[in-house]
């Protein structure tokens, strides 16, 4: 059990029974600032920029997703290089969850996902979430933690900085033909702590 803010909140490997609740986390954002990435013959420069009226972001869902790094949850994930580890309320109610992958090659940990329900944001959980996620890194050997986040997130960008995070890349091109066309992809890393 931790206790974050005012609420206390249990962790744990998220298990096949979590699939719903994982599928139903509310992702959206609204913001009143976006990232404007402008590409340059020696990289990339961001500006964030004010939005008026501010922007509500709704993910689309995934087909046959289930909210995982590689569509498995629970025991199946245990064994391997990833793990979805969910944070589960007072109330027993699903407050959010992390999905993350190891590769050993590079010795990379990748957040695939990261989600906190709304009325469990403002408390500190997306960190705690982060912390489980790091500590899984570290029991890999991870050498550092990635991720990917749209140049459009702004409050997701300020939080990952917050937490030690610092760009590291751009795709301007991953989300084209999708509904995030327009987005560009922002790559983000910190040396495992």
């Amino acid at each position: 059990m931790t206790t974050t803010s005012d609420t206390t909140y249990e962790f744990r490997i998220a298990g096949p029974e979590d699939t719903g609740a994982i599928d139903g986390i509310d992702g959206s954002f609204t913001t009143a600032t976006v990232f404007s990435v402008a590409v340059t013959g020696e990289g990339f420069a961001l500006r964030e920029v004010p939005v008026d009226p501010p922007l509500v972001k709704v993910f689309p869902r995934d087909d046959g997703s289930d909210g995982s790094a590689d569509g498995k949850n629970g025991e199946d994930a245990a064994e391997g290089d990833s793990r979805t580890f969910v944070a589960v309320a007072a109330d027993g109610g699903l407050a959010g969850f992390v999905a993350v992958s190891h590769s050993p090659w590079n010795r990379r940990l990748t957040i695939e996902d990261i989600e906190v329900a709304p009325r469990h944001r403002g408390r500190g959980l997306g960190r705690a979430l982060m912390g489980q996620a790091v500590d899984f890194a570290r029991e890999r050997g991870s050498g550092h933690v990635w991720l990917e986040v749209t140049n459009i997130n702004a409050p997701a960008i300020h939080a990952y900085r917050r937490l030690g995070f610092a760009f590291c890349g751009l795709d301007t091109t991953l989300y084209q033909g999708t509904e995030s066309e327009g987005e560009h992809a922002l790559y983000m890393s910190m040396p495992c702590p």
